[in-house]
């Protein structure tokens, strides 16, 4: 069979129409990372749902897991099945301490809560990353936005949701509603977010800067 055959016929039979709209149902994985912002601002308007949450978490059935170990656990919550007990037990935007952030009104409203079954250690932390990103990213397929929140007091979610593990990070859920732009520096520059006109900026180190000689 000649080489491109399948792909040559296809074009015969279809059209180049149909075959630019299967790749544009189909985004890039670069597509989706520059969508995967963190939001410190949500429309309350858009209430998620526990389905919603589940489909989020069902990617930790696929991720990686140092050792296989699988020791990450989830709690969801809903604005109809306790969201409001976490509030006032988290902050966000720690590099623009003057905005308290979120501001009144723009809370997100649904959470997943990640806990560990094991103590934290270097091989966990590395699931927690991979499992966050990866929630992250599913929350942008199904047109919702997140922020990974690791600043909280673990000791007072736990009590406040009756957890039976110390949780390690939440991830808010929701439609973000921040205007945000990635700006290109050098490794040398400063790294803080930073908000303008309206806009949050997020630093990038440039590719050249990432790469060892």
């Amino acid at each position: 069979m000649a080489d491109n055959y399948l792909e040559k016929r296809y074009d015969e039979v279809f059209g180049q129409q149909a075959k630019t709209i299967i790749r544009k149902s189909n985004p890039s994985l670069e597509t989706m990372l520059l969508k995967n912002r963190s939001h410190r601002a949500y429309d309350q308007s858009y209430e998620v749902k526990r389905l919603q949450l589940e489909a989020i978490v069902r990617v930790n059935t696929l991720t990686a897991s140092a050792r296989n170990q699988q020791v990450l656990r989830f709690k969801l919550l809903t604005k109809q099945d306790g969201a409001g007990l976490l509030d006032g037990k988290y902050a966000l935007g720690g590099a623009l301490p003057e905005l308290h952030l979120p501001a009144p009104g723009t809370e997100p409203e649904a959470f997943i809560v990640v806990c560990s079954t094991e103590p934290e250690n270097k091989n966990i932390d590395i699931d927690l990353g991979i499992s966050c990103e990866a929630m992250s990213l599913k929350a942008i397929e199904l047109g919702l936005n997140a922020i990974i929140i690791r600043n909280f007091n673990p000791d007072a979610v736990r009590s406040a949701l009756g957890l039976e593990y110390v949780p390690l990070a939440i991830l808010a859920i929701g439609k973000g509603t921040d205007k945000i732009k990635i700006v290109e520096i050098g490794e040398a520059d400063d790294h803080n977010y930073y908000r303008k006109d309206g806009i949050h900026y997020v630093p990038k180190v440039r590719l050249d800067d990432l790469i060892l000689d």
